[in-house]
């Protein structure tokens, strides 16, 4: 069996860090993507806010399963629809924030189907990016911001995972935090149902927030992965 140990040595080969210097209290949103709050992933969350708000951050969380919208796109794009309420608060807490935390169990590898959703609907120009007519290039309107992903696996370890069936975090890391400009760091852990207690225990205090978190430039052909990124 590959050990978390493995997986962070396999995975530190190919991840290329910037330079960070640590801050003081930062404003940190937290968005739970597991629609089941009564969760690993939810208890990892309340987690995260209680070290995040004693480490003296400001911190706002939100979870995906009580936001009331349409995660669906009737027309696709031809036609926006109305953000409903709870989506407008999500943007303006992701407005807000200096870091992003969002955390969630890997569905068929992939996000959860509602957060998904919530990006189809939420991530729009104006809000998350805007295309230069003139030069086609994209603005990144989030560019600034650093973010932090969460991922659970139940089943497999996430090393086998990626192993098997390809990386399950670039539609999140690359294609929507990072095509708006987001910093973004992954932190992933498994195999949620057969890790012992004792694992589940250290992967909590994992993925507590201490200081700065490291700050990892996206860039095309780079491998961002690592199970721990913040010190």
């Amino acid at each position: 069996m590959v050990t978390m140990t493995s997986y962070l040595w396999i995975t530190q080969r190919y991840l290329r860090r910037e330079q960070y210097s640590v801050c003081m209290a930062k404003k940190i949103f937290v968005l739970l993507g597991n629609p089941d709050s009564e969760s690993f992933t939810g208890e990892l969350s309340h987690i995260y806010d209680e070290a995040a708000r004693a480490a003296g951050h400001e911190v706002r969380c939100m979870s995906i399963g009580d936001m009331k919208f349409n995660p669906v796109l009737e027309k696709g794009y031809k036609v926006i629809q109305e953000l409903e309420p709870d989506l407008k608060d999500m943007q303006e807490n992701v407005k807000w924030c200096d870091h992003m935390v969002i955390i969630y169990p890997n569905w068929w590898c992939t996000m959860p189907a509602k957060l998904k959703g919530m990006f189809d609907r939420a991530w729009l120009p104006g809000f998350a990016f805007n295309f230069d007519k003139a030069t086609h290039e994209v603005i990144q309107r989030l560019r600034g911001k650093t973010a932090r992903v969460i991922v659970t696996a139940g089943t497999l370890s996430p090393f086998w995972t990626w192993w098997k069936f390809g990386d399950f975090t670039n539609e999140i890391a690359r294609g929507i935090l990072g095509f708006a400009g987001m910093s973004v760091a992954i932190s992933t852990f498994g195999p949620c149902d057969y890790c012992s207690a004792e694992e589940k225990e250290s992967w909590k205090q994992l993925i507590k927030p201490r200081h700065e978190p490291t700050r990892v430039r996206l860039k095309s052909g780079t491998h961002t992965k690592s199970p721990t990124v913040e010190r």
